[in-house]
């Protein structure tokens, strides 16, 4: 793909000149960790969508590889389904677990990255799974605790991390250089005024390195009015980076495509452009029936092809949904289904 080619080197540089930067910087950027402040909440986006096209029944095993507050996996449970739940933030985890323990063995939760689940479940003695199901992005409970830091809505430590390990968002800002910040917010954030941005964070730290999200946000925003906050695409150029956001999709859609059964079905729904696009390429990929090219004399059979899509454009949430929950405004859901004959060489 050609995000691929894009963005690997940079990853790999990327964790590399950070993790070997963070211990020079835990005594410069002490951080809180995570607490559970804020009532946990979870409304589940394109929550009837989901059920239509994954059509959980009892016998049925389904992964909800974004587990968060469990909002998506009660309604595959309440159908009769089995659900495996990953997350790799601990209170998404442990509010789950509570939730969801009167389903008792119909529920399994681990604490894993999607990227990273596939051996987990072989460890439960699951080979194969009937459906998948990855909500990306960040949750309305990590955005509403000002302790994780991922909002400028409310002061707290600058950290941004979906788990409790590796580095903070304070670690990058305050190490890296001002054309590798420039870089993230414009690729991950699609920022026009990267350079600039990067610059005054680079000029700011020489007094004082950033510790909090009301510092970053105020620096950003200095100066500036708009009906959206300046600080909004740093933001979330920032989180994507810290938690190697695009990297672990572009892992997990052939590791996890390989453990759908014939007929299953994989539901991915993505809040930017940047992810959908990754989304879309690999479902394109892997379920066109031909493919062309200008020095053939007719297309060709695809022999990657293992899936048939089910949307072949993007589910976007209702006006009725998008009246009760703002925030699922700009959510878009790809599916595709399992075609019988595919292979684990085909989706990789």
């Amino acid at each position: 793909m050609a995000s691929n080619a894009m963005t690997r080197p940079f990853h790999q540089f990327f964790l590399h000149r950070f993790h070997r930067a963070h211990h020079d910087l835990e005594t410069k950027t002490p951080t809180s960790p995570p607490t559970m402040n804020v009532t946990f909440r979870h409304d589940p986006v394109l929550a009837a969508e989901i059920v239509s096209f994954l059509r959980p029944v009892s016998g049925m095993t389904i992964l909800d590889g974004t587990l968060g507050g469990g909002g998506h996996s009660r309604l595959l449970l309440s159908a009769g389904a089995c659900v495996i739940g990953s997350d790799r933030d601990p209170e998404a985890l442990a509010h789950s677990r509570s939730e969801l323990a009167s389903y008792g063995e119909h529920f399994t939760a681990v604490e894993r990255n999607f990227s990273e689940v596939s051996e987990a479940i072989a460890r439960i003695g699951v080979t194969q799974l009937d459906g998948i199901l990855l909500d990306l992005g960040v949750s309305s409970h990590q955005l509403d605790t000002p302790a994780r830091g991922f909002s400028f809505q409310r002061e707290g430590p600058l950290d941004m991390r979906m788990g409790d390990s590796g580095q903070t968002a304070a670690d990058l800002v305050n190490s890296a250089s001002a054309s590798e910040l420039a870089h993230i917010f414009r690729l991950y954030g699609d920022e026009p005024r990267a350079i600039q941005f990067a610059t005054r964070i680079v000029r700011a730290r020489e007094k004082k390195f950033f510790s909090t999200t009301t510092e970053l946000a105020e620096l950003i925003a200095a100066g500036r009015k708009g009906p959206r906050h300046p600080a909004t695409r740093v933001f979330q150029a920032l989180r994507i980076a810290v938690n190697d956001e695009i990297g672990s999709l572009e892992r997990a859609l052939p590791s996890l495509a390989c453990l759908l059964r014939p007929g299953g079905r994989m539901a991915v729904i993505t809040f930017h452009s940047l992810e959908d696009r990754v989304v879309k390429h690999f479902f394109r990929r892997h379920s066109q029936a031909e493919i062309d090219n200008p020095t053939w004399p007719a297309p060709r059979p695809n022999p990657e092809r293992i899936f048939n899509s089910l949307t072949p454009r993007s589910i976007t949430a209702s006006p009725q949904e998008l009246a009760s929950n703002p925030r699922s405004r700009s959510a878009r859901l790809r599916v595709v289904e399992c075609r019988a004959g595919g292979t684990q060489q085909s989706a990789s």
